[in-house]
């Protein structure tokens, strides 16, 4: 009796064992049972991808775009990559830009925090004979001080099924890729300094130039996009006479380079911010700070608690403001399809820590425009209760970004041939799965603390809260309760943006129409996205024309 207990627990433990092997292999080979290895040569030597065989799409994740910017390199124009032998694997996510956590509800897939960041990701459709696909190209936001291309919201699989090549790009951030100082000026060729991140983005561009078409792609029907820091830096690129021919189309998710978001500043002045950060830090030159490792440069500059450094206007990426170039007819002469949200930031922006009281905000109407406040008035009414959080959330949201967002479309829609259309995406956002946490500020969310304050009803779409829909990836972001309205927007939205990266015009079949702002429209045409998508003739251009007058004469 006891030999069979035996024989029979030892069977047992061997079909144990079995099984636990077995479950390893297989969740091994889960990993990668719908995939096999692709590889693709590009300029400087093979890479080496992964072909789905269920969705049909290759990915090319991490792949190099230029030389690696650390040691002699920081600070300096991204510079072209070295010819390599042999196959580079391109299957995870590469280091994201070195940066610390200012928005704290970042998702990131990618494989750590390094300066040396320079790396892209391409989604492809394409079969081994398929030419001439459309592109997208998509910079990520985060106020050019985080930000991060590996984030799902920004992943370009559900795009690439729409029959486009998909390319995130990471591009430096922070100090690693905006500081100036009058010795970086004088070692560079073209005798300027900063906008490093914003040359990573070109270069990023150039390669897709020189590559694209050994994913299927066409160079010529490269269009732009990208949200907050990422629309302003798509205003940019199409500005910039670097950028502005490699190009076909742009699209612009709330923020453009025009004051008061974000404006570029002179090269003397972003100068004088550099030569001011290092003598507080007690850095006594650039060939010092190059000395000086990853840690310590990070730790210097946290500890000096800037929110970055600016773009300037250094006479090569960026020879004049945005409204000059565009108001000269020097930028992309391309379509573009831009829009806002209509909650962008919480009345509180506005109030600055004051109680939205209609006493309050007279208070601070008059503050702000001591001269105009009557015209404000009229335009930002606070008849009622309800009136008055509209309003003030309306002018905080004027005047954080979506006022420079309408710049950019007037002066664009005024000054070329080219189509526009503009739009407002108005969808509340569904109630949060777990109660223990917050919307953040950029899209995503953080954790609800004891103390936090409690937020008003919401009003509108907030900042950042569209990415996942118009790129088709509601899917991937697990923090909200998605219902079958969200994924009938994200799907008005993304066919708009999809037939605009293919056809430079977002109309298709069985989507409500919209037709493009003319120069002369004094009610230009907008396409409201919400649950009921559809276009209305604009009727608060006033707001925008009047806050044009006020920052006009702060020049």
């Amino acid at each position: 009796m006891y030999q069979i207990d035996t024989i029979t627990t030892t069977k047992m433990r061997i079909s144990y064992l079995i099984l636990l092997a077995f479950m390893a292999t297989t969740a091994t080979f889960a990993q990668n049972t719908n995939a096999f290895p692709v590889q693709v040569k590009v300029e400087n030597g093979i890479i080496e991808g992964n072909y789905n065989t269920h969705t049909g799409i290759q990915t090319y994740f991490g792949v190099p775009f230029a030389k690696p910017p650390v040691g002699e390199l920081r600070w300096r124009a991204p510079q072209p990559l070295v010819d390599w032998s042999g196959v580079k694997e391109t299957k995870e996510f590469g280091p994201r830009p070195m940066q610390t956590m200012v928005f704290g509800d970042m998702n990131s897939r990618s494989n750590g925090v390094s300066e040396d960041c320079l790396y892209l990701n391409v989604w492809t459709p394409a079969k081994r004979d398929t030419k001439g696909l459309p592109v997208l190209v998509y910079f990520y936001g985060g106020g050019n001080v985080a930000g991060d291309s590996s984030e799902p919201r920004y992943d370009g699989e559900s795009m690439a099924k729409k029959g486009m090549v998909v390319v995130t790009t990471n591009y430096r951030l922070n100090i690693f890729g905006y500081l100036a100082h009058p010795e970086l000026s004088a070692e560079a060729s073209y005798k300027a300094s900063g906008n490093y991140g914003a040359l990573d983005q070109n270069m990023a561009l150039q390669w897709v130039q020189k590559n694209i078409a050994a994913f299927g792609g066409d160079p010529n029907k490269v269009t732009i996009a990208g949200e907050s820091a990422g629309s302003i830096g798509t205003s940019l690129q199409m500005a910039s006479p670097m950028s502005k021919d490699l190009i076909a189309g742009a699209i612009g998710e709330s923020g453009a380079a025009i004051n008061p978001t974000m404006a570029p500043v002179s090269l003397k002045e972003g100068e004088q911010m550099g030569v001011d950060f290092m003598e507080k830090a007690g850095i006594p030159s650039i060939a010092e700070l190059r000395k000086m490792s990853t840690r310590e440069i990070y730790e210097v500059y946290n500890a000096s608690q800037r929110f970055g450094f600016p773009v300037v206007l250094d006479g090569y990426f960026l020879p004049k403001s945005l409204p000059e170039i565009f108001e000269a007819k020097e930028q992309a002469q391309v379509p573009l399809l831009l829009g806002w949200n209509s909650a962008e930031i919480p009345a509180m922006g506005l109030m600055q820590g004051m109680p939205l009281t209609a006493e309050n905000y007279e208070a601070k109407i008059k503050e702000l425009y001591p001269d105009d406040s009557k015209k404000v008035f009229e335009l930002y009414p606070y008849g009622s209760e309800k009136e008055l959080l509209y309003s003030a959330t309306e002018l905080a949201s004027d005047r954080f970004i979506s006022y420079s967002t309408w710049k950019w479309f007037d002066l664009h829609r005024k000054n070329s041939d080219q189509p526009v259309y503009r739009y407002l995406y108005a969808k509340l956002r569904p109630p949060l799965k777990d109660a223990t946490l917050a919307s953040g500020l950029a899209g995503g969310t953080v954790e609800r603390g004891e103390d936090a304050p409690q937020m008003p009803p919401a009003v509108g779409a907030p900042h950042a809260c569209e990415i996942e829909y118009a790129m088709g990836n509601l899917h991937l972001v697990h923090d909200y309760a998605w219902t079958k309205e969200d994924y009938q927007v994200s799907k008005t939205m993304q066919e708009y943006f999809a037939n605009f990266i293919k056809y430079g015009n977002p109309n298709g079949k069985d989507l409500p129409d919209w037709p493009n702002a003319e120069g002369k429209d004094k009610t230009p045409p907008v396409m409201v996205l919400d649950v009921e998508s559809k276009t209305i003739d604009s009727d608060n251009d006033d707001r925008y024309l009047f806050l044009d007058s006020q920052y006009l004469k702060k020049k």
